[in-house]
Parts: structure tokens; C-alpha cells; sequence
């Protein structure tokens, strides 16, 4: 079975389409193929549906790539309220448990694509600028909570995020830097 033939993943066979199923699509489709592939007619070939289900939930493509930009926010900042629910813990744990989360390769196919649509689109650019600075925002938090002024914390969470994108676009798709790397790797930013 082609991707093309595979029903949207939680979708029981002949059950109407939601939202969330075109949004899930979308998404799929995003991370498989890039941003120039969210065209109506590859979605309904995918879904394998007619236009007039799309616009039975959206009024139009842009409608439905602004909910697209809009639900992987919403993904990001449920993984950064996990991280900030640990608030309680060690800060160094807590940098670890985010960046294990983070170097997940399932992320990355999804992440490269969206910040290659942010480079065309100004509202998917605002989508992920917006989720990047609330990350950032607890990543610091994280460095503040160790005892780093608010200053160093704000170099080191751009400094650790950083190196984070630079391995996201690696060519190939990066390689996921071992644990024992990241754990170096956080040891010196973790250095005063």
C-alpha cells in the first residue's frame, strides 16, 4: 500500500472525515513531502475524498494551511508544557529531558518542513517564530532556575537551541547526537 493509498492514521475505514483528519493529512503529507505538496487535489487523492469534503470544514487552501501552521504550534507547545510541568526537577534533568524529546528523528522530517514553508509564508514564519520563542523562554527559564543571571541564560538557551537547528539541517537529515554528546554537550553550557 502506497502512502497515497494508506488511510490517515486513527481514521476508521468509511467514517466521515473532521477537521483533524484533513489537518492530520496535511501534516503527514508536510512531512513527507514538503510544503509545495499541500495542493487540494494531493490532499483529496490522499484522502481519497472529493473538494467538496475539503470545503465542507475549510472556506479555502489558505483557511486550511493557517490551521496546518496553527495545529503544529499547538504540538510544539504541548511538548514545552510538558517541559515546563517539570519545573520541579533538577534543571539540568529537565535540559535533558527536553533535548531527548527534541532529537527524536520522527520530529524532524515535520520540523524541516515547516521551517522551509516559514521561509515563504509570513504567517507560518510567525507560527514558528512565536513557538520557538516560548521554548526558548523555558529553556532560559531552566538556566535561570541553576543559577545563571538572566543574561547567561539567555546566551546558553540560544546557544543550546541553536545547536539544535544546526543538527535538524544537517544534509541527510541530520544524525542524532548520542546521549553521552548531549550530555557533554549540556555539561559545558552548564559551566560557569
Amino acid at each position: 500500500m502506497t502512502t497515497v493509498d494508506r488511510p490517515v492514521r486513527g481514521r476508521r475505514a468509511g467514517a466521515p472525515l473532521t477537521a483533524d483528519d484533513w489537518v492530520r493529512a496535511g501534516l503527514e503529507l508536510l512531512a513527507e513531502e514538503g510544503p509545495d505538496a499541500l495542493r487540494l487535489g494531493r490532499l483529496c487523492e490522499r484522502l481519497a475524498v472529493t473538494k467538496g469534503s475539503f470545503y465542507w470544514h475549510f472556506t479555502d487552501i489558505s483557511a486550511y494551511r493557517a490551521t496546518l501552521a496553527d495545529a503544529w504550534a499547538a504540538r510544539r507547545d504541548q511538548q514545552r508544557r510538558r517541559f515546563a510541568a517539570q519545573r520541579g526537577m533538577d534543571p539540568v534533568e529537565r535540559l535533558q529531558a527536553l533535548m531527548a524529546e527534541l532529537v527524536r528523528p520522527e520530529h524532524w522530517p515535520l520540523e524541516r518542513a515547516m521551517r522551509a514553508w516559514a521561509m515563504t509564508d509570513e504567517a507560518v514564519a510567525d507560527a514558528v517564530r512565536s513557538s520557538d520563542e516560548r521554548l526558548l523562554a523555558e529553556i532560559r527559564r531552566a538556566f535561570v532556575d541553576h543559577g545563571f543571571d538572566e543574561e547567561d541564560a539567555m546566551l546558553r538557551a540560544c546557544l543550546l537551541c541553536n545547536a539544535g537547528l544546526g543538527l535538524l539541517h544537517q544534509p541527510h537529515g541530520g544524525t542524532v547526537a548520542p546521549a553521552p554528546v548531549r550530555a557533554r554537550v549540556l555539561d559545558i553550557l552548564m559551566r560557569r
